[in-house]
C-alpha cells in the first residue's frame, strides 16, 4: 500500500511540472483567445476603401486577442436589410418573373444575356461568357426618375439606360463595378456621339482640372457604396436637352444637362434598360442583383 502511494505522488509531482511546460510551447495567440473566433478576411482592393487599411485593421485587433480599431466587422446573423419602394414610385418589377420587360435580339453587347428572377430579385450574367445585353422595359418613358436596388459581384459591369431603342443606344448612368469603374457617378451616351453632360465649361478645364474632378467623383461613390451589401441607386432624367441626376444611398453623385438632345432621332422617351456588358468587363461566375425596380414618372419640363 505504501508502495502503490508513492507511485501516485511520483505521478502527481511529474504532472504539476509538465502543465505549465505545455502551456509555454502553445502558440502566444492560441493563449487567452476565446474558441470558435472567426477572422475576417480583408476587403477586396479597389471596392471602395483600399485593401491595406482592412488588413491594418486586422492587425491592429491581434493583440490581446481582442479586436483593436479599424478591424473588419464579422456579421452575425444572415439577415440582410429589407427591400423599400419610396413613397411615389411605382414597381415595375414584380418580384416574380419578367413581366413587362423584354431582351433587345439587336443589341450590340449580345443578344443572350442571362436574365431570370431567383428569390424575389432579377438575377444576371453572360451567356455564354463574353456575350450580353440589355433587358429591356416594354413601355416608354419620358421624364421619369428610376430607384433600384442593386447587388453586383465585383468585377462586373452594367448600366441604367434612359430614352434607349432596341439597339441599346441612350443615355446611360454608369454602373462600371469593376477596377477604374465608375458607380452612379457618371453618364456616357451609348451608341451616341456629341454627349456632354459635362456642360460646356467642360471643354475650357486643362487635363489636371479634368482629372481632379474625376477623382473627387470617384472618392464620393466609394465613400457611398456599401460592400457585399444592398445599395440604393436613384436616376431622374428631365428636359430637352436632357438633365441627368443620380444619387447613391441617397447621397447625389451627379448632376449634368447635356449640351442638346443627342438621343436617337432626337427621341425624347424611350425604354428604361438594365444591362450585362459584353466582351471583357465581366468575371466569370460573376452576376448582378437586382431586387427592386421602381419608377416615378414626371412631368414635362418646359424645353430651354
Amino acid at each position: 500500500m505504501k508502495k502503490q502511494i508513492l507511485v501516485l505522488a511520483g505521478v502527481l509531482a511529474l504532472a504539476v511540472v509538465m502543465v505549465p511546460l505545455f502551456a509555454q510551447q502553445q502558440p502566444p495567440g492560441q493563449r487567452g483567445a476565446a474558441q470558435g473566433a472567426v477572422q475576417a478576411p480583408p476587403a477586396p482592393a479597389g471596392q471602395g476603401a483600399p485593401q491595406a487599411a482592412g488588413q491594418a485593421g486586422a492587425q491592429a485587433g491581434g493583440r490581446g486577442g481582442g479586436p483593436g480599431r479599424g478591424a473588419v466587422a464579422v456579421p452575425t446573423t444572415n439577415e440582410e436589410s429589407l427591400p423599400k419602394v419610396p413613397v411615389g414610385f411605382t414597381p415595375i418589377f414584380n418580384g416574380k418573373d419578367l413581366t413587362g420587360w423584354h431582351i433587345s435580339k439587336t443589341n450590340h453587347h449580345g443578344t443572350t444575356p442571362d436574365y431570370h428572377v431567383l428569390h424575389g430579385m432579377i438575377v444576371g450574367t453572360q451567356q455564354p461568357f463574353g456575350q450580353g445585353g440589355i433587358l429591356m422595359t416594354d413601355k416608354k418613358y419620358k421624364n421619369v426618375e428610376v430607384y433600384m436596388e442593386v447587388k453586383p459581384d465585383w468585377g462586373c459591369d452594367s448600366g441604367l439606360f434612359f430614352w434607349t431603342d432596341e439597339d441599346g443606344g441612350g443615355y446611360q448612368v454608369m454602373l462600371d463595378y469593376l477596377p477604374g469603374g465608375t458607380m452612379v457617378a457618371g453618364v456616357y451616351g451609348e451608341r451616341l456621339t456629341g454627349v456632354n453632360m459635362n456642360g460646356p465649361a467642360w471643354a475650357n478645364l486643362t487635363p489636371e482640372q479634368r482629372q481632379e474632378i474625376q477623382t473627387r467623383r470617384t472618392e464620393n461613390w466609394q465613400k457611398a457604396w456599401k460592400r457585399e451589401a444592398w445599395n440604393a441607386v436613384r436616376a431622374r432624367i428631365e428636359g430637352n436637352p436632357p438633365r441627368i441626376t443620380t444619387w447613391l444611398n441617397d447621397e447625389i453623385m451627379f448632376q449634368g444637362t447635356d449640351t442638346e438632345n443627342h438621343a436617337t432621332n432626337g427621341a425624347t422617351e424611350g425604354s428604361i434598360a438594365i444591362q450585362i456588358h459584353g466582351g471583357e468587363r465581366w468575371r466569370p461566375a460573376g452576376f448582378w442583383r437586382w431586387r427592386v425596380i421602381a419608377v416615378k414618372e414626371l412631368p414635362d419640363a418646359p424645353r430651354k
